[in-house]
């Protein structure tokens, strides 16, 4: 795969994922390009198409399209299937995703992809195991900022004029949950 776009029936691109160089100046072109191609189609046209040198492979799902650029001899209907999958760990991360889970949680997004896809290939099919993945993912972080500490300046006069500057740690409370 040489990259995949997720933009609106408006053109706004939400998601861009690239597994090859290209100067910003190239990917923005293709972008808009490709954006303004597959818009133009109706929608009961074969979600395959030829463009440049590459075989192109979208699916909209509500109001958004997945869209993905292969090499010549790559299958169609497996990258068509990477976009389904893709789609269907978005959905049991965010419930139903959106467009605005896309929009608001770009960086979830992008790191659900990343677990699925590395270098434009599928590093794991199984829903199960990447959803795993991300789910202990959000437990560190959640555990590194609960453990955080925030610091908390304090300046402390002494008989003389000078004053010094202290740092303490001030670390959150755990919250205890009573059974009852």
């Amino acid at each position: 795969m040489q990259f995949m776009l997720l933009f609106s029936r408006q053109g706004k691109l939400r998601l861009q994922k690239w597994y090859v160089p290209l100067s910003d100046k190239e990917r923005k072109k293709i972008s808009r390009d490709l954006v303004q191609t597959i818009l133009a189609r109706k929608p009961k046209m074969c979600s395959f198409l030829e463009w440049r040198d590459l075989k192109i492979v979208y699916k909209r799902y509500a109001s958004l399209y997945f869209c993905c650029a292969v090499e010549d001899q790559d299958n169609e209907l497996i990258t068509l299937e990477i976009i389904h999958r893709y789609v269907e760990l978005l959905d049991k991360y965010f419930g139903s995703v959106c467009e605005l889970d896309i929009i608001f949680n770009f960086e979830k997004a992008y790191f659900i992809l990343d677990e699925f896809l590395l270098g434009g290939e599928a590093q794991e099919t199984s829903k199960k195991n990447v959803l795993k993945a991300i789910e202990q993912a959000d437990l560190l972080q959640e555990m590194r900022s609960f453990l955080q500490p925030v610091w908390l300046s304090v300046s402390t006069s002494a008989p003389r004029p000078v004053s010094a500057s202290v740092q303490i740690p001030i670390i959150p409370p755990i919250a205890v949950s009573r059974p009852g």
